[in-house]
């Protein structure tokens, strides 16, 4: 147990029933049951509900309440009826990325505050309504973009930025190594007995049920994610749109290709992405490889400046200076406030009210780019874009995948 998670518990511990917050689980699966670990590390979360289109998933997690909390939770394979429960306080969301938009929306309709994990949407269109949803109702949301709060990294290396370490920053590369054995070509069948496939579809086109496209490694097609591009966008590029207080990118263009060919899979391994923003260029590369110098780093950002380079992950940051490591650098006196942890953070804003440091415009904003570069890469073309309008200008065929038609009778709240 670390020291952060000791002072949540027991700043917690001894909470009064009517003192807890009733949270609501939506998605069980890998990242849902991570998530319901996390949450419950509080005393002062109460789940009251699970939902999953998988029952084997609803039962392991109701198992883990029973196991750690003596708590058996309702259950539910459908959220809306989750979200009618009235001492329902907030909820969870770690489903697939193309159900994050409608259970938030109808979350925020319902009066319940939400966390939902990264990326924000499937859409930039659905993240826009996710942002207006919460708003208009006032409720208090949180991205799953833990990384922000968890590490201490992230905050030190903003820091170092905006001291002027390395003078003024003009080109920025951000990178994660690509997976480099493929999935498999199984023939399409039934789907099992315990999956409400029509459901976990929703809005997404029909299929045959295949069972590389669901659970884990529906990030790897088009109809629900954006590969494990979009997977990882917000966990790294994060650090730089909060060091360099970027907005959104006027121009981008990308290419790339999906070499692992004994698969069903569609999203690429291989990708390079330009970024032009105002008086900054950024690359992001998705490779097998690490870049040159810095191979054994699975991911990372690299700022670079007048004077020097900073490289940093999730856990450690370097210094360059003409190409040498430096070590002995004096870094600024701590201006950013630490995190409590970033699930306790938005525990914490539901009883205050405070906007959350990854509320769903931040995570809009942030995502926003993610889907810009596989915009432009599945169009083909060099996009420009227009972030007043949210449009990519003069390209019908760029903004048709700005926001996508919804399968009946499902529809963008």
């Amino acid at each position: 147990m670390t020291r952060r998670t000791f002072v949540a518990l027991s700043a917690s511990a001894f909470a009064q029933p009517s003192n807890r917050i009733n949270v609501g689980f939506i998605g069980t699966g890998g990242m849902g049951m991570n998530r319901l670990r996390g949450f419950l590390r509080h005393a002062d979360v109460n789940p009251v509900a699970i939902c999953d289109l998988d029952a084997t998933h609803i039962d392991q997690a109701v198992e883990y309440c029973k196991t750690t909390r003596n708590l058996t939770p309702e259950r539910f394979g459908d959220y809306r009826k989750l979200l009618a429960m009235k001492d329902l306080d907030a909820v969870c969301i770690a489903t697939p990325d193309h159900w994050h938009a409608l259970p938030t929306a109808h979350a925020c309709q319902a009066g319940k505050d939400v966390f939902v994990e990264k990326p924000l949407s499937y859409s930039i269109g659905e993240g826009r309504a996710m942002v207006k949803a919460a708003r208009a109702n006032k409720r208090v949301t949180q991205m799953g973009n833990h990384i922000h709060n968890d590490q201490p990294t992230y905050r030190r290396t903003v820091e170092l930025i905006k001291s002027g370490a390395i003078g003024k920053v003009n080109r920025v590369s951000i990178w994660k190594t690509s997976e480099t054995k493929g999935l498999g070509t199984p023939a399409d069948t039934a789907p099992p007995a315990s999956l409400n496939y029509e459901m976990w579809l929703g809005p997404a086109p029909k299929r045959a049920f295949n069972k590389n496209r669901s659970h884990f490694n529906f990030r790897y097609f088009w109809d629900y994610s954006g590969g494990m591009f979009i997977d990882f966008w917000c966990h790294i590029t994060d650090v730089a749109y909060w060091a360099l207080d970027l907005k959104a990118p006027k121009f981008i263009s990308a290419s790339g290709r999906r070499e692992l060919t004994d698969d069903n899979a569609e999203t690429p391994n291989f990708l390079e992405v330009q970024y032009e923003y105002p008086g900054i260029n950024m690359v992001w590369s998705l490779n097998p490889l690490g870049p040159p110098g810095l191979e054994d780093w699975g991911i990372g950002c690299a700022f670079q400046g007048e004077t020097g380079t900073i490289a940093v992950d999730y856990t450690r940051m370097k210094l360059f200076r003409k190409g040498k490591e430096v070590t002995d650098f004096q870094p600024p006196a701590p201006s950013i406030p630490d995190s409590p942890d970033h699930i306790r953070e938005f525990l914490d804003s539901i009883r205050s009210r405070k906007i959350t440091t990854c509320d769903v415009e931040y995570g809009h904003m942030l995502t926003k780019g993610g889907h810009l570069g596989n915009i432009a890469l599945r169009t083909g073309r060099r996009i420009q874009w227009d972030d007043t309008k949210e449009q990519v200008v003069g390209d019908k065929d760029a903004n048709k995948l700005v926001t996508r038609r919804y399968r009946k009778p499902w529809k963008l709240a």
